[in-house]
C-alpha cells in the first residue's frame, strides 16, 4: 500500500481501508460484534511529524473519513455490529490557578484529544478546529460529501488509552520534567512517577472517565492501561512486581467507582499482557506485561517466558470481574 499509494494524504487509501474492513466484518461477524478502526488515531497530534503539520492533519482527516465509512459499512452488513473510535488519552490539569493556565490546559485537551473524539463521536468538526488549523498554519479541503460521511458514520462507542495525567502552565516553573508519550511536561508535585517519569494518577483516571462520560454520552471502553517498569528476575526465577499490581489495582478501583457513579464503561484491557518493545522508547527493559520475556535492550536473552506475580493477581481480578483486587 505504501509503495502503491504513498501515504494517507492519498484518498485512495480510504477506499482500500474500507474494503479491508468489509472483509473483516463479513468474515468474523458471527464471532466479533465490537470493532475499532484506528488505534490512537490522534497520535499524530502528539508528536512533531517530520513531514509537517499540514501533512499530519491531511492524513488524519482522511483516516477519520475512512473510519466513518467503515462504521457505515459495518452497520449495513449487520446492524448488531458496533464500531468505535480509539483515542490516545490526554488528561491535563492547570499547574496553577492562573486563569491563563486553566484556559491553556483546556485548549491543550481540545487539541490533543477532543479534536478527534468530538469529530468521530459527534459526526462533525468542532468549532474550535478553526483555531487549531490557524495556529498550525493548516488548510484542509473538506467536501460536503466528507461532512455527510462523518455524520452518517459516527462512532458507536469511545475507546481510549490512559496511563498518566499531565500539567500545563504559562509560567517559568522550576521543577523536574515528567514524560508523556515522548513529550516533556512538568512533574506534578502531588503524584508519584514511574521509572520513566510517567505520573501515576488513579484519581485523575476517575476524573477523566467522568469528563468523557459527560462530554460524549456514548459507551466507553478502556483498551490501554498499564505501567512501564524495570523488572528483576530473582534467583528462583520469580518476579515480584508489586508496583505493577498496585498500579492496576488503583486504576481498576477508580474505574469501578466511576461506574458505580453512573459512568457508562463496558470494558477494560491492559497494556500489555506480555512484555514487548515500548512504542515511546524502543526498549525491552521498559516492561509492561504480566508475562516476562527474556530479552533486554542489548538483544541478550533466549525469549523464554516467566509469569510474574501480577499474572496471578490479574488472573484473579479477571475471574472475579474486578471484584477481587486484593
Amino acid at each position: 500500500l505504501e509503495e502503491t499509494y504513498g501515504d494517507w494524504t492519498n484518498r485512495e487509501m480510504i477506499h482500500q481501508f474500507v474494503e479491508f474492513a468489509k472483509v473483516c466484518f463479513i468474515e468474523y461477524k458471527d464471532l466479533v460484534n465490537k470493532w475499532l478502526t484506528f488505534n490512537e488515531i490522534n497520535i499524530l497530534l502528539h508528536f512533531n511529524v517530520k513531514e509537517g503539520k499540514q501533512f499530519a492533519f491531511e492524513e488524519l482527516h482522511n483516516q477519520m473519513v475512512a473510519a466513518a465509512e467503515a462504521v457505515k459499512a459495518a452497520h449495513e452488513i449487520d446492524e448488531e455490529i458496533k464500531v468505535g473510535c480509539m483515542i490516545a488519552g490526554f488528561c491535563c490539569y492547570s499547574y496553577t490557578c492562573d486563569p491563563k493556565d486553566v484556559l491553556g490546559s483546556y485548549k491543550l485537551f481540545q487539541e490533543k484529544f477532543a479534536y478527534c473524539a468530538d469529530t468521530m463521536v459527534r459526526g462533525y468538526y468542532p468549532a474550535y478546529a478553526k483555531r487549531i488549523w490557524k495556529d498550525n498554519n493548516v488548510s484542509l479541503e473538506i467536501s460536503e460529501e466528507d461532512k455527510k460521511i462523518l455524520m452518517e458514520g459516527k462512532s458507536d462507542f469511545l475507546a481510549y488509552s490512559y496511563y498518566m495525567s499531565n500539567v500545563f502552565t504559562t509560567h517559568d516553573v522550576e521543577g523536574n520534567l515528567a514524560t508523556a508519550g515522548g513529550q516533556g511536561s512538568l512533574a506534578n508535585p502531588y503524584l508519584e512517577a514511574s521509572d520513566w517519569g510517567w505520573q501515576i494518577d488513579p484519581t485523575g483516571y476517575e476524573y477523566f472517565l467522568h469528563v468523557l462520560n459527560d462530554r460524549y454520552q456514548v459507551p466507553l471502553f478502556d483498551v490501554e492501561n498499564g505501567l512501564g517498569a524495570h523488572d528483576q528476575v530473582e534467583d528462583d526465577g520469580s518476579i515480584h512486581d508489586d508496583y505493577r499490581i498496585n498500579y492496576h489495582r488503583s486504576h481498576i478501583k477508580s474505574l469501578m467507582k466511576a461506574r458505580e457513579e453512573g459512568v457508562n464503561i463496558f470494558g477494560y484491557t491492559s497494556w500489555a499482557p506480555i512484555d514487548l518493545v515500548s512504542f515511546t522508547t524502543g526498549q525491552m527493559d521498559k516492561r509492561y506485561g504480566f508475562i516476562y520475556v527474556d530479552m533486554n535492550d542489548d538483544g541478550v536473552g533466549d525469549l523464554h517466558r516467566i509469569k510474574k506475580d501480577s499474572f496471578y493477581w490479574y488472573q484473579k481480578a479477571i475471574k472475579s470481574d474486578g471484584k477481587d483486587l486484593d
